[in-house]
């Protein structure tokens, strides 16, 4: 999971919301606190404003007060609205009843008028509180200052309100946003995923290059592939040159081994000539192997296909003029039309082998069968032989030995027919009927 993009989008899509959701959100607060201050702010400077005309001084230099603000707040105790005016010369007060006996404690300032506004003050209840006031001096010298509070609680409820309203929309916009990231991760991996197709083309040889058009981002990946690809092909075609001409350069050598042979047998040597014999027939042998083995180019072509029928018909063509294959009747049952996911010549040694060995053991006919599937196209080849015993058929497919213990062969067919029919990525299987033994060869269907 850790190494997966689409996690890592996800888990980098999740922090970002969660984090730029938790900054809006206390960004929004903090923004629509202070605009409730400044609401407040504003209504208490008009109730300042109405306080300060109706406060007067008397001919004997008495502070006096007109009620005017006649908002019930003012009047109940503790309500946390307050109005306060003092006479700066004398200390006397006018004040709402909401203060009782309290007082509005606002820290000292130079008596310069203007308004001044003090947003975090202790209350008379020991509340933090919000307060307006201002200083005046009327024409005879006097002056007075007069005070306007709101408990600051009315704020921070109107605050909990809009967070408790602003929540499910955050909600929302994060679910909004988790959509968009969604279809925006999901189209973003879009060529990830056809990339990845095409490569399992190349993997199971539908596709010799990526054959993909791919956006500015990927296309470098999708160009380095293919010219691995073309690497690759040229590095196994110069690996079974070589392959070829070493086989084919030991051959020479071993002609001239077989002559020396002759020649020991002819002076009364067979001790010695047959020990030579028997080394370069084990080297015949895996000669033989590393040719067809080299041969095999299923990876390059990665589009092989044949007629079964074609091939089956030459080989049974073949194998009936073999002294084992004269005496024998050979049936074929395989569609005309029916396509193998395989190179004619590499069809053509499987089905050579299986069948001259069928004809080695069948007691009077070997029968050949093809069919398809969905997924794959599978050739069987069957005989009336004695079959092969458990123990020994488990042997030959497990290790690649001969499928015959009789002369004539190199014994190496099987071993040849499974390195095919494995570099197509296919199975090879064998089960004894009643009577003879049945071959069956299973090879993955082009899609």
């Amino acid at each position: 999971m850790g190494n997966s993009i689409r996690f890592r989008l996800w888990l980098a899509a999740t922090i970002s919301l969660l984090v730029a959701l938790g900054v809006a959100g206390a960004g929004l607060r903090y923004l629509f606190e202070l605009h409730v201050e400044r609401r407040v702010v504003g209504e208490l400077t008009v109730d300042l404003n109405e306080l300060i005309g109706a406060t007067t001084f008397t001919s004997d230099g008495r502070l006096v007060v007109t009620p005017v603000l006649t908002d019930p707040r003012f009047a109940n105790p503790l309500s946390g609205y307050y109005w306060q005016v003092e006479d700066i010369a004398t200390g006397s007060l006018e004040r709402s009843r909401s203060l009782w006996d309290a007082k509005l404690l606002l820290p000292a300032r130079s008596a310069s008028g203007g308004l001044r506004t003090v947003e975090e003050f202790t209350g008379p209840g020991g509340e933090l509180s919000i307060a307006v006031e201002r200083t005046i001096i009327d024409a005879g010298g006097r002056s007075f200052r007069a005070i306007v509070a709101e408990d600051h609680r009315t704020v921070q409820v109107s605050v909990s309100e809009y967070v408790r309203d602003l929540a499910p929309a955050l909600l929302m916009l994060a679910a909004v946003l988790m959509a968009a990231f969604f279809i925006q991760i999901t189209i973003g991996l879009a060529p990830l995923e056809t990339l990845r197709v095409a490569v399992g083309s190349v993997v199971a040889q539908r596709a010799a290059r990526l054959d993909v058009v791919a956006p500015s981002e990927v296309q470098p990946l999708a160009d380095e592939i293919n010219r691995l690809l073309d690497a690759q092909e040229k590095a196994l075609a110069r690996a079974r040159s070589r392959a070829t001409d070493l086989a084919h350069g030991l051959k020479t050598p071993l002609q001239v081994l077989s002559a020396d042979i002759r020649a020991l047998r002819k002076k009364g040597e067979t001790d010695l000539a047959d020990e030579i014999e028997k080394s370069t027939g084990a080297i015949r042998r895996h000669v033989e192997r590393e040719l067809a083995r080299a041969r095999l180019a299923p990876g390059v072509s990665g589009k092989a296909s044949c007629l079964v029928s074609d091939v089956a018909a030459g080989v049974i063509a073949v194998v009936k003029r073999t002294p084992s294959g004269k005496q024998l009747s050979f049936t074929m049952e395989v569609a005309e039309d029916l396509m193998a996911p395989i190179d004619e010549g590499d069809l053509s040694e499987i089905l050579g082998n299986l069948v001259e060995n069928a004809a080695r053991y069948a007691k009077s006919s070997v029968r050949v069968d093809a069919s398809a599937t969905a997924g794959e196209v599978t050739v069987t080849v069957a005989d009336n032989g004695p079959g092969i015993a458990d123990a020994d058929r488990e042997t030959a497919l497990s290790r690649g030995v001969q499928l015959d213990s009789k002369g004539g062969s190199s014994g190496l067919g099987l071993a040849i027919v499974s390195d095919i029919i494995e570099a197509y990525g296919g199975r090879l299987a064998m089960a004894n009927a009643d009577p003879g033994l049945v071959v069956t060869v299973s090879l993955p269907r082009l899609s």
